[in-house]
């Protein structure tokens, strides 16, 4: 637990950053014709390019240095080993055991949780079969066409954005996701559906969570309502710890698939809760997901500091958090697959590293976490990148695109493309007042046209964006977050802050349909008793 603040390659990066704030990249380029070539890295297809990082050789080596003496290589092996990282709930973090089909023995508390891991992988596997092709059915004979998710947070996100990123490889059966408690989100998925042909999936841990175990009731009784109690069993899944409850909502334990607390919500897709992914692009490409990420773990654990991806990604935000001070990162996915990336990792980054108490209970003096957002392209350069480019605050960038589209309709991905290299340039380059002189810009428009540039992005490129290729994209940014939480001396594991509003929920929700006397601040009071007046 080393306080980043005191480590000699933090004061040496603070020294360097006032030399540093005041070059520009495009005179970086034009001094180093090798630079790309200097900061970019590859795994299998996968091009990583941080070169249009404001960053020097020796602001890597000092980020180098920094990770060596808060020991980022022992982290990792902790992790890995299944130590409990996750110390104020004194748990591991196996969120990579989940997809190691390569290693017989992982152990957790002296317990081997390999073989739990297989025996949940192969019931999703014949599960999702028996889904796709008709042989689990409905109370009334009917095959299965539409599959909807329950759950929220981790146990939606995930799912969600993997079953929209790999839409190319679904097979047979539709399926849809209601998190929301606002019970628009439900009646708007169910009624497009046939009770009869209609299977859900449940997802909570602790079959406790509110908007889930809301939406769970709603959809057991319109299941209910037409085709009768005996139906639950035909028409429910549940992905929980809790046999006794979901046995008394009314759903067969022999249908319910198990997961573990060493493996957080936000990290979970890769077990039981990745369900609906596999029922979705079937099981043998689930297996594709799973083993991408572990490409990239295997390439985390191993690789030299120098040449590891999420490392490298890791250091570079810290490097632009606590010394260059921009606060804010848009991921940019020029995909429209991936749209639901940026919400993912919103909740993976935010809720993981958005901390102020360090590992040891002390509150920090540095900042900690990035606001995550993003749209994918080229949307958002019709909506914030005006921000991006001539706003006051400076904004990260990480741009992300394959080469080829599962849909090469004439000219379209050429197009996206360009601006997915475009924008990078622009963002780096910049436009001089001489240059938009030489355009035959008017004087009086000059300043309005005139962009600083120096803004830093991270451009990723694959060939295509295969199950394989989705898995190593988003192991890489659990490690990254992983890599920046330790570098922070933060536990990126828990998620105390969450609670709070929670708690006071259910006060309010019980004030709110009764005539309770109240004893909030002013402010709440009033709106409570605005609600209670308007529902009246």
């Amino acid at each position: 637990m080393k306080n980043p603040t005191a480590l000699p390659a933090w004061k040496k990066l603070q020294q360097h950053c006032q030399q540093a704030k005041g070059m520009h990249m495009r005179d970086m380029f034009d001094s180093d014709k090798d630079r790309f070539k200097r900061f970019s890295v590859r795994l299998d297809d996968m091009l990583v390019d941080y070169s249009k990082n404001r960053i020097t050789p020796d602001t890597m080596n000092l980020l180098l240095d920094l990770a060596e003496e808060a020991d980022i290589p022992g982290a990792i092996g902790d992790m890995f080993a299944g130590k409990p990282i996750n110390n104020t709930e004194n748990r591991a973090v196996l969120h990579v055991a989940l997809r190691n089909a390569a290693k017989s023995h992982v152990t957790y508390d002296g317990v081997n949780v390999k073989p739990a891991i297989d025996k949940v992988l192969k019931q999703m596997e014949e599960f999702s079969y028996k889904v796709q092709h008709g042989q689990w059915r409905g109370a009334t004979g009917q095959r299965i066409t539409d599959v909807v998710n329950i759950g929220i947070g981790g146990s939606d996100l995930g799912p969600r954005m993997a079953v929209e990123a790999l839409k190319h490889y679904r097979q047979n059966v539709r399926v849809h996701f209601v998190s929301n408690v606002d019970g628009t989100e439900i009646t708007e998925v169910i009624e497009r559906l046939d009770p009869a042909s209609t299977l859900f999936v449940i997802s909570s841990k602790s079959w406790t969570t509110q908007e889930t175990m809301m939406n769970a009731l709603t959809a057991r009784c319109w299941i209910t309502d037409i085709l009768g109690p005996q139906a639950i069993e035909k028409h429910f899944v549940a992905l929980s710890t809790n046999a006794r409850g979901v046995s008394e909502f009314g759903i067969d334990t022999d249908n319910m698939f198990e997961f573990w607390d060493w493996a957080g919500g936000r990290y979970s897709l890769w077990s039981a809760i990745g369900l609906p992914i596999a029922i979705s692009i079937g099981f043998d490409n689930f297996r594709q997901l799973l083993n991408g990420a572990y490409a990239m773990d295997t390439h985390f654990l191993n690789a030299p500091l120098s040449e590891n991806i999420p490392v490298i990604l890791g250091l570079i935000g810290v490097w632009n958090t606590n010394f260059l001070d921009i606060r804010s990162h848009a991921v940019l996915p020029y995909d429209q697959y991936l749209h639901r990336l940026p919400a993912y990792l919103q909740q993976a980054d935010m809720e993981s590293n958005g901390k102020s108490v360090d590992r040891g209970g002390k509150r920090v003096k540095y900042s900690t976490g990035q606001v995550l957002f993003g749209e994918p392209g080229t949307n958002g350069q019709h909506s914030f990148y005006q921000l991006l480019h001539q706003g006051t605050e400076i904004i990260s960038s990480d741009f992300i695109a394959s080469a080829w589209s599962f849909n090469e309709a004439g000219l379209h991905h050429p197009v996206l493309l360009s601006n997915f290299i475009a924008q990078p340039e622009a963002l780096m380059r910049g436009k001089t007042a001489d240059e938009a002189k030489d355009q035959g810009c008017p004087d009086n428009l000059v300043p309005y046209k005139v962009f600083e540039g120096n803004r830093p992005s991270t451009s990723i490129l694959f060939d295509r964006m295969t199950p394989f290729n989705l898995g190593k994209l988003i192991a890489m940014y659990e490690h990254k977050i992983f890599v920046q939480g330790m570098l922070w001396n933060i536990n990126s594991y828990d998620q105390w802050g969450v609670q709070l509003g929670k708690e006071l929920a259910t006060v309010v929700c019980e004030q709110i349909m009764s005539d309770a006397a109240l004893g909030h601040d002013s402010s709440t009071n009033a709106m409570i008793e605005e609600i209670r007046h308007r529902r009246a």
